[in-house]
């Protein structure tokens, strides 16, 4: 939503009297009606910033938006398609806000030439750790901590508005899906692709791996509709050519959260047609896994039949392009399960909390899901595991999910010597959660 320059004044006047109330010594964390991590928690938590005064746009001028950090990117969309625009990156799902991605690593298929949604940050207000609003970039007194934001998780700051850059789209996207009967071969062709404006994969299986070539047009014979009975990622397999409006393009994704809306049975077209389609919505989907987390009602559902306690298996990780076929070998092999969402990415300056190698082609590989638990392993096996052979492949794994690395390892991936200077700079008081506490101990 459009928002004034004055509105956003009084937004942060409010903002900096609500944070001194909050008493000394105790922690900060933001009141959000929403959320895309998969840290759920029971018990109290500390008070919460209202932050609703942030989602909005306050400019769009030519290639450039000024952006509130709480601004939503399906509202960010609706602001910059009427203008031919749109950001350079747009994460899968509507909820996920701007200062989300950008302190906690969006990504999608324009990354494999785009990068990152930080990446087309210019600069951003953050309220830090200490209280004060101060303006990062790359070449000013807070270029650390421009630069260090991204990881982050809101540990070093919230970011209140943003300055990012845009790029033209045309009305329709034209999709052209390649399948593969050999990972290695698709993993070959990722660096290959040129003639494309977008670019992501699904795994189903070793002999069943698809790119998806999308490039944008201004004209389209048709149009495909994935917002109702139609399912996106089924049509991978039944099309190898497709066109959708840019709309509906960008949130392909977000009608069947991925596939993860086959958990509530809307594979079934019966089902289907009775879930409103205004609900078919990964928000939606979140909120009941969120109530049935606290409510154990599927997990006791599995005692009393007597299936086996089952293993959220729920991250994303980053290997190299070349690593691709080990790690979908090992994954396909021990963990069993499918689909798996493929985004090739590049980065194009270094980002010490998450340290890829720049302009070296990686391939994001995203898994949601949950598998039974065998005898005899430990609650957390996978994830463990998959932390391990990520690692062995010079890969990283992001840290919206669970984390099970002990402290002097998870400072070795994430670049603890900068982190702790940062913190030491921004937020000497710990008033904001430590990183590491926050993604993997929980607190």
């Amino acid at each position: 939503m459009p928002v004034t320059g004055s509105s956003h004044d009084a937004a942060v006047a409010a903002l900096r009297a609500s944070y001194a109330a909050i008493p000394p010594g105790a922690p900060v964390r933001l009141a959000k009606s929403t959320s895309n991590l998969f840290r759920f928690r029971d018990g109290p938590t500390a008070p919460g910033l209202d932050v609703s005064g942030f989602d909005g746009v306050l400019e769009i001028d030519g290639a450039t938006a000024v952006v509130q950090g709480m601004t939503t990117y399906e509202n960010l969309v609706a602001a910059t398609l009427p203008h031919g625009m749109m950001p350079t990156v747009v994460p899968q799902l509507k909820t996920i806000t701007l200062g989300g991605a950008v302190t906690g690593l969006g990504i999608e298929s324009s990354s494999f030439r785009r990068g990152l949604p930080h990446e087309a940050v210019r600069e951003m207000d953050i309220l830090t750790g200490d209280g004060s609003i101060v303006t990062a970039s790359r070449d000013n007194e807070h270029s650390e901590l421009f630069y260090g934001f991204p990881n982050s998780y809101g540990t070093l700051g919230y970011a209140l508005r943003l300055t990012i850059d845009l790029v033209p789209v045309k009305p329709f996207v034209k999709l052209r899906h390649l399948r593969f009967t050999d990972a290695a071969e698709a993993a070959r062709t990722i660096p290959q692709v040129a003639d494309a404006d977008f670019l992501d994969g699904t795994f189903f299986g070793p002999d069943e791996v698809y790119l998806t070539l999308g490039t944008f047009t201004d004209e389209a014979p048709y149009t495909s509709d994935y917002t109702g009975q139609k399912i996106y990622y089924q049509s991978i397999r039944e099309r190898s050519v497709d066109y959708l409006t840019v709309h509906d393009y960008l949130w392909r994704w977000d009608t069947d959260w991925f596939w993860c809306s086959g958990a509530f049975g809307l594979r079934n077209p019966a089902v289907r047609r009775l879930w409103p389609d205004a609900k078919k919505r990964s928000d939606v989907y979140r909120r009941i896994v969120a109530w049935d987390k606290r409510a154990q009602f599927t997990a006791r559902i599995d005692r009393w039949t007597g299936r086996p306690p089952r293993e959220d298996v729920i991250q994303d990780i980053e290997v190299p392009t070349e690593r691709l076929p080990e790690f979908l070998e090992f994954f396909h092999e021990e963990v069993g399960m499918s689909p798996v969402w493929l985004c090739p990415l590049q980065a194009h300056e270094k980002w010490p909390l998450y340290p890829l190698e720049p302009g070296r082609s990686y391939v994001n590989v995203g898994f949601w899901g949950t598998v039974p638990q065998k005898p005899g392993n430990l609650p957390d096996h996978y994830n463990r595991r998959i932390e391990r052979v990520v690692e062995s492949l010079d890969g990283h794994k992001s840290l919206y999910s669970t984390a099970f690395y002990a402290r002097d390892e998870f400072w070795r991936h994430y670049d603890g010597k900068t982190y702790e200077a940062l913190k030491e700079r921004y937020d000497p008081e710990g008033r904001l959660y430590d990183l590491y506490d926050k993604c993997v101990r929980g607190t």
